[in-house]
C-alpha cells in the first residue's frame, strides 16, 4: 500500500504541474483592446477567462469530513484520491480556460491583421465576419471530453501512472459540488 500511495502522490504532483503551467500561460494574456472594441466577443472571452482562472486559483480545497474505516494507510489513500480528484478538476477547468483564451488571442491577432490591411471596407467586413465565425467555432470545440482525452493521451505517452485518475463524470460532479 505504501508504494501505491507514493505513486498517487507523484501523480498529484504531475497533474498540479500541468495546472500551474496552464495558470502561468493564462496570466500572460491581458486583454488591452481599443476602447471602441472593448465589448467585442473575443475581448469579452479574454476578460471572462482571466476571471475564471482567478476563481479556480481562489477556490479553497474542501475540508475532509470523511471518516474512513481502516488504519492510517487507508485514510492516506482516501485523502490522496480526493486530492487527485481536486487536482484533475482544476487542471480540466484551467485547460478549458486556456484553450478559450488562445482562441480569443488568435481572433484578436486576426482582427489586427485585417485592420492593418489595405483591403476595401467590404473585403475587411467579410474577413471580420469570418474571424468572428472562426472564434465561435473554436470556442464550441473546447469540450470536456476533448480535453480529458488529450490529457489521457499525453499522460500515457509520458509514461504516467493513470490507473486511479478519476473518470470525467466524477470530475464534473466534483466541480458541480464545489460551485
Amino acid at each position: 500500500m505504501r508504494f501505491i500511495n507514493e505513486a498517487r502522490a507523484l501523480r498529484i504532483t504531475e497533474v498540479m504541474n500541468d495546472f500551474q503551467n496552464l495558470q502561468r500561460r493564462i496570466s500572460e494574456y491581458a486583454p488591452n483592446p481599443p476602447p471602441e472594441e472593448y465589448y467585442e466577443q473575443g475581448y469579452e472571452v479574454l476578460r471572462q477567462c482571466r476571471a475564471e482562472a482567478q476563481a479556480i486559483l481562489m477556490a479553497p480545497y474542501p475540508p475532509d469530513n470523511l471518516q474512513v474505516p481502516g488504519g492510517p494507510e487507508e485514510q492516506e489513500k482516501r485523502q490522496l484520491q480526493r486530492v487527485l480528484l481536486d487536482a484533475c478538476a482544476r487542471r480540466l477547468q484551467a485547460k478549458k480556460v486556456y484553450l478559450r483564451a488562445v482562441a480569443a488571442i488568435r481572433w484578436s491577432n486576426a482582427r489586427s491583421t485585417i485592420f492593418n490591411s489595405r483591403a476595401s471596407q467590404q473585403v475587411r467586413s467579410a474577413q471580420l465576419q469570418q474571424t468572428n465565425n472562426a472564434l465561435r467555432s473554436e470556442l464550441a470545440s473546447v469540450t470536456d471530453i476533448r480535453i480529458v482525452s488529450e490529457f489521457q493521451q499525453a499522460d500515457s505517452q509520458a509514461g504516467y501512472w493513470l490507473q486511479e485518475d478519476p473518470p470525467l463524470p466524477t470530475i464534473l460532479n466534483w466541480i458541480r459540488s464545489r460551485s
